[in-house]
């Protein structure tokens, strides 16, 4: 401390780290020189310069405007969340009255349809589900090995994937599907072994990464027992 202020009677040119130190071990250095406070002048990128106090104050009216900004972000994702998860409840149940698969595949397609999208489809493991010949869902089936690769380059150890496709890739997931810009991918099973979901826009933009992916993993969490109503688990 005595050093600090030898330094400074001296005219040693002191670092940010020395002034920090200083008015750390004297909190009440403002008020002992309020005076001077009040004349020392911040350089300014539009008005040359302004006062300390002035700078403080704008500083702070920054950050309030950053926190109601995100207190007003925070409230729309929420309504939106609310939203979404009403209209999953909805088609939770929806789904768990279809009289049978194609059904229950048709009511998931005009649910994803009253979003603006595509459509949605779901491909399933052939060596965890009994859909082969003489099934008339052997369209639903997937070769897992064929997957492989594209889950190590898309989702490596996610469970979701959102964003776009190349042609070989929507060739494989989506044989029928045109014109598809974006989708969003889930995983069925706890260990993603069972299958997945795939929703299809025809905007590129529509999914990308780093979206939020909350009712993409509880559609996926409640799709297997809902399937197993119609298909034998291997």
């Amino acid at each position: 401390m005595k050093r600090i202020e030898e330094q400074a009677v001296a005219g040693i040119e002191l670092d940010d780290d020395t002034v920090m130190q200083y008015l750390s071990l004297n909190p009440d250095f403002f008020i002992r020189n309020a005076r001077q406070v009040e004349q020392m002048r911040v350089p300014h990128p539009v008005r040359d310069s302004v006062s300390l106090v002035e700078w403080q104050l704008a500083r702070q009216r920054n950050h309030i405007t950053r926190l109601e900004e995100e207190i007003t972000l925070l409230m729309e994702q929420a309504r939106a969340n609310e939203m979404l998860f009403e209209r999953l409840l909805h088609l939770q149940g929806d789904l768990a009255t279809a009289s049978c698969l194609q059904d229950m595949l048709n009511r998931l397609q005009r649910w994803a349809r009253e979003f603006g999208l595509a459509g949605a489809n779901i491909r399933l493991f052939t060596d965890r589900w009994k859909i082969g010949a003489p099934s008339d869902f052997t369209h639903l089936g997937l070769v897992r090995s064929a997957f492989e690769p594209l889950r190590i380059q898309r989702l490596g150890s996610q469970h979701h994937y959102l964003g776009t496709l190349n042609g070989p890739e929507l060739l494989l997931l989506l044989p029928q599907a045109k014109q598809i810009g974006s989708v969003a991918l889930s995983l069925l099973g706890e260990q993603g072994e069972l299958g997945m979901v795939i929703f299809s826009s025809r905007d590129a933009q529509h999914y990308q990464p780093g979206m939020g992916t909350a009712m993409l993993g509880q559609l996926a969490s409640m799709l297997p027992e809902l399937l197993e109503r119609w298909i034998e688990r291997i």
